[in-house]
């Protein structure tokens, strides 16, 4: 068996020398332009040559949960194209998503702006029940999100495309049920795949029907959000603030007006690492899996996206 690494922005040798020793006995190489034909690839963000190469290929195993890039190029005919169920990302994104609400519900983020200025302040408890969480995509990472905010005894509400069934959560699914379950949310986390139908999702119509005083944590892509609405619901005071660690442009421009606006918080899209032993882990499994003629988690609907 023959296995090909493909990533740019990432280190291939410790991708390579982890995948060879998980696959004793495949021939696991770095892919370099001309390599011969291969049963499977591991891949984050490869060139359309390499694709293009590699017309056999069986498995593509995407390196991250999100394969909107991927599916942007020409895939080849027969290879089916899977991504990481988790890889050590969901309980990364569970801590990043918990600290997002308890720092804005807390409101830590005052209590640090006066300690800044030296001020000794006190402000009045919040209510949970007056702060329900929507959680927009209910799929592994979504539905680890849920666990853990649901420890913090917070409403708790999710919206998926299909109807999930999920304890502790009022579920809602489809166009038809979206705008009710916006309308009782008042902290807004997004972990939806991107696809054409998710695209813009998060814009001045949509922000507009949480309830006053709302919160957008963003932990999925930067399109999902038109940015110039949240920034003008945010300067309007419909929207009390929001956690960015995704952006339409990565890195974030210089001079773009997220650095520096008071309501916004921005992270360099740290929310969730693939952590690479715990990949390569799964990565293994499934293509041993796929060899045995065994079906396999995780592999994409190239029509619906994810």
């Amino acid at each position: 068996m023959r296995i090909l690494f493909c990533a740019t922005q990432q280190k291939a040798q410790p991708w390579v020398e982890g995948l060879r020793r998980a696959m004793p006995g495949a021939e696991v190489q770095e892919w370099q332009p001309g390599a011969p034909q291969a049963d499977h690839a591991v891949v984050w963000a490869p060139p359309q040559q390499f694709l293009d190469e590699q017309p056999g290929l069986k498995g593509i195993f995407n390196i991250g949960a999100g394969v909107d890039a991927l599916l942007q190029l020409r895939l080849p005919p027969a290879a089916k194209l899977v991504r990481i169920d988790d890889g050590g990302m969901a309980v990364q994104m569970a801590e990043f998503v918990c600290h997002a609400l308890i720092r804005h519900f807390r409101e830590l983020d005052g209590y640090e702006d006066d300690v800044r200025h030296g001020a000794w302040s006190y402000r009045r408890p919040r209510e949970r029940a007056d702060f329900p969480v929507g959680i927009m995509g209910l799929g592994v990472l979504g539905e680890r999100v849920c666990e853990a905010v649901r420890q913090f005894e917070f409403p708790l509400r999710g919206w998926s495309r299909t109807r999930k069934a999920l304890p502790g959560v009022e579920c809602f699914a489809g166009a038809e049920e979206f705008d009710a379950f916006l309308a009782g949310t008042r902290m807004l986390v997004c972990l939806l795949p991107l696809t054409p139908d998710t695209e813009g999702i998060m814009n001045r119509r949509t922000l507009s029907l949480l309830m006053p005083g709302g919160f957008v944590i963003n932990v999925a892509r930067g399109a999902h959000l038109v940015e110039e609405d949240l920034l003008a619901l945010l300067d309007s005071g419909r929207l009390a603030g929001a956690a960015l660690d995704v952006f339409r442009t990565e890195p974030l421009p210089e001079g773009h007006p997220f650095w520096r606006h008071p309501k916004v918080t921005v992270t360099p899209h740290t929310s969730a690492r693939t952590l690479r032993a715990e990949s390569i882990a799964q990565i293994t499994g499934k293509i041993r899996a796929l060899e045995r003629g065994e079906p396999i988690s995780g592999v994409v609907d190239p029509e619906r996206g994810y």
